[in-house]
């Protein structure tokens, strides 16, 4: 095998690695793993949020022609925790579980690895949830905002671990292989993607490309700044808040206009 039929082999497995990792749908390769691979993967999260996201638009285009809207929006939502296992919903709960009731870094890091949720984590949860849906149902395009909002929400945890330093150290951490020996290189190739996506889809809404930017930009700096003040550093908890808190400041802005 050549080097070129190498590289394009691994990194249709990266793609798929990244598919199985963000998603509960079975990868449908054989997967050589290995730790560099599942560095690699981390390219194709924005594009897995956009094929999550192509699911998602059609699916509720389906459902609108026997559903009213809020029921079409409903019904999405639960495909979607569905779909992805509540990935990033829990990294959410566990996050405000432990940013809002430890008073050290090693309590805060302590209750982020307990499996159970407290008060903090169900208020954060019930409340994201419920906003996702009402700025959803406010958007002009809703088609848009569910293709879109997937794939630009995963950029944020790319830019948190181009920038942040990993400060969870147990070995059964599910994203410590991805945060370990992350590349700037394909960090770049993750945002040109990202960037070339909103620019397209901007021929339905102008500011998409702007909104984009704020949503992912904004919300790597603003919750990078308070876990490096509260944590040192990112967690994997982190990471998948980051999504959440991305995919809402972005809805927000879509409904402005």
């Amino acid at each position: 095998m050549t080097d070129e039929s190498s590289r394009l082999r691994a990194e249709w497995q990266a793609f798929w690695l990244a598919l199985g990792f963000l998603t509960r749908l079975p990868m449908m390769v054989k997967i050589d793993y290995s730790q560099k691979l599942m560095n690699q993967s981390s390219l194709y999260f924005p594009l897995v949020g956009l094929l999550l996201g192509a699911l998602y638009a059609t699916t509720y285009t389906g459902l609108t022609l026997v559903f009213p809207p809020l029921t079409g929006i409903l019904l999405v939502m639960a495909l979607h925790l569905w779909t992805t296992g509540a990935f990033h919903e829990d990294g959410l709960a566990d996050s405000v579980d432990a940013l809002g009731g430890g008073y050290t870094v090693e309590r805060r890091l302590e209750i982020m690895k307990d499996s159970r949720i407290g008060t903090y984590g169900t208020a954060a949860l019930v409340m994201s949830l419920a906003l996702k849906a009402a700025l959803l149902l406010d958007s002009s395009l809703i088609w848009l905002a569910l293709l879109v909002a997937p794939a630009v929400s995963r950029l944020t945890p790319l830019l948190l671990m181009g920038g942040m330093r990993y400060v969870t150290d147990t070995s059964t951490s599910k994203s410590r292989p991805v945060a370990d020996g992350f590349s700037r290189r394909r960090l770049a190739l993750a945002c040109a993607f990202t960037l070339t996506l909103t620019l397209v889809f901007s021929l339905w809404h102008v500011n998409l490309l702007l909104w984009s930017v704020i949503a992912t930009m904004g919300v790597a700096l603003l919750w990078g700044r308070y876990l490096h003040t509260q944590l040192g550093g990112y967690t994997g908890d982190a990471l998948g808040a980051s999504v959440v808190l991305s995919e809402l400041v972005l809805l927000l802005l879509l409904t402005l206009e």
